[in-house]
C-alpha cells in the first residue's frame, strides 16, 4: 500500500484548499468592506456638500424673498396705495365704466331720436323747397309781366330796362340792339342809332317830358310822355318797329335808351 493513498495524505491536501479558500474569501469580504467603506465615504461626502448647496439655496431665497418683499413695501409706500386701496379704486372704476356705458346708451338713444326728428325736418324743408322754387317760378313769371308793357302805339312791348344795368342787361341777351342817349333841353337833334332825337321839354316832378323824333324825312312828337313809357315808331323801308324809354327824368335833361331790331340798318337822318 503506497503511501499517497493513505488516509492522512489525502486529509491534508483538504486541508490546505479549504485553508486556500477561505483565504480567497476573506480577502473578498475585505476588499468589499474596503469598498463599500470608500462609497459610503464618497456618498456621505456628497450628501453633506447638498446638504450645504441647499442650505445655501435656501438661504439665498429666503434673502430674495426680504429683498423682493421690502422693493414692494417700498414701492407701495413711494405709490401710496395698498391692496386694499387698489382694490376700492378698480371697484370705482367699474362703476364709473358702467354709468359712462348707460350714459352713451342714453346718448346713442337721443341721438336716433333727433336723428328721425332731422329726417322729418328735412322732407318739410323739401316740401318748402319745392313750394319756393314754385313761389319763385310764379315771381318770375309775374316779374316778366311787369316788365313787359304796350306801348303808346298799343304794341306788346319788349322788356323794360330801368337802369343802366339792366339794359347792360338786355344787351347781353342780344334780342335786340340797345343804344344809351341823353338829351339836354335846347340841343340840335342828337342822332341815335338810324334816327335823331330832341328833347323840348322836361318836368322832374311829374316825370313828364316831351321828344321829337326825327326818322324818315319826318318828324314824330312823342308830347307829355311818362317816364319808363315805351315810345314806339315804325321806320325804314321795312317798316321796323323802334322802341324808346326814358327811365329818368331831371330839369332840362332825359336819360333812356333806343332799342331797335336786329340786323343792317342806314345811319342817322
Amino acid at each position: 500500500m503506497n503511501g499517497s493513498d493513505s488516509p492522512g495524505g489525502s486529509g491534508g491536501g483538504m486541508k490546505i484548499v479549504l485553508l486556500a479558500v477561505a483565504g480567497l474569501y476573506i480577502l473578498a469580504s475585505l476588499y468589499l468592506m474596503f469598498d463599500m467603506r470608500g462609497r459610503i465615504g464618497t456618498l456621505e461626502a456628497f450628501q453633506a456638500t447638498s446638504s450645504a448647496t441647499q442650505k445655501q439655496l435656501t438661504e439665498r431665497m429666503e434673502s430674495a424673498d426680504a429683498r423682493m418683499k421690502a422693493t414692494i413695501e417700498a414701492l407701495e409706500e413711494k405709490l401710496g396705495i395698498t391692496e386694499k386701496q387698489l382694490d376700492a379704486r378698480t371697484v370705482e372704476l367699474q362703476r364709473a365704466q358702467k354709468a359712462q356705458t348707460a350714459s352713451l346708451k342714453a346718448q346713442k338713444e337721443q341721438i336716433a331720436e333727433v336723428s328721425g326728428q332731422v329726417e322729418g325736418v328735412k322732407s318739410e324743408v323739401g316740401g318748402v323747397k319745392t313750394e319756393v322754387a314754385t313761389a319763385r317760378t310764379e315771381i318770375e313769371a309775374t316779374k316778366e309781366k311787369l316788365e313787359r308793357t304796350i306801348g303808346d302805339l298799343g304794341i306788346q312791348s319788349g322788356l323794360i330796362a330801368k337802369t343802366r344795368e339792366e339794359v347792360d342787361e338786355l344787351r347781353r341777351r342780344g334780342e335786340r340792339n340797345y343804344y344809351d342817349f341823353t338829351l339836354l333841353k335846347g340841343q340840335k337833334p342828337t342822332p341815335v342809332a338810324t334816327v335823331s332825337l330832341q328833347l323840348k321839354k322836361s318836368d322832374a316832378k311829374k316825370s313828364k317830358f316831351t321828344l321829337n323824333v326825327i326818322a324818315d324825312d319826318r318828324t314824330i312828337e312823342k308830347k307829355d310822355r311818362t317816364m319808363l313809357e315805351p315810345l314806339q315808331f315804325y321806320t325804314g323801308k321795312d317798316r321796323q318797329l323802334y322802341e324808346l324809354v326814358v327811365f329818368n327824368v331831371e330839369k332840362n335833361k332825359v336819360v333812356g335808351y333806343l332799342s331797335t331790331p336786329k340786323g343792317p340798318m342806314a345811319k342817322a337822318q
